[in-house]
């Protein structure tokens, strides 16, 4: 699993949130990293929707629905309905488990725009690939297309 950390410099919250995910992962192997976004664009092409902005495998599992790209400093809704500026060590638990747990181990990450990321998990996607890729094969989930080298991005 990857972790992506976004965050705006010197956010205060980015090490509470690092922390929590560190006890959240309990020994779990991953891929942890810290990304400082400085721009609104930036903000737009990683899924930055406030910081600290947490990312498994390119996914915001706490984004909330009509949430916009910022550059800002981001409120998280615990369980419990307490507000903080990073998730909970039990809410992290959470949503670690539910992206392990889908099997989906096999190429979100590997797609290079944000949004695209979020189409391939929330919509289990499914595309065609044209004949002159894959014999017009219709229904095959994003990351097949992925792991056969068959996405461009530019023809979307």
């Amino acid at each position: 699993m990857r972790i992506t950390i976004l965050t705006v410099p010197d956010c205060p919250n980015t090490p509470v949130a690092a922390g929590r995910i560190t006890a959240a992962l309990a020994g779990r192997p991953a891929s942890v990293e810290l990304v400082e976004v400085t721009g609104e664009a930036e903000a737009a092409r990683l899924g930055m929707t406030g910081s600290p902005t947490i990312l498994l495998d390119g996914v915001d599992p706490f984004a909330a629905a009509g949430a916009v790209p910022s550059v800002s400093c981001r409120i998280y809704r615990g369980s419990d309905g307490a507000a903080a500026g990073a998730p909970s060590v039990q809410d992290l638990t959470t949503a670690l488990s539910a992206a392990g747990a889908t099997g989906d181990e096999c190429c979100e990450a590997d797609v290079p725009d944000a949004a695209c990321r979020q189409f391939f998990h929330e919509q289990d996607a499914r595309v065609h690939v044209g004949p002159e890729e894959a014999g017009g094969d219709w229904g095959r989930h994003g990351c097949q297309v992925l792991e056969a080298g068959e996405f461009d991005a530019k023809r979307l």
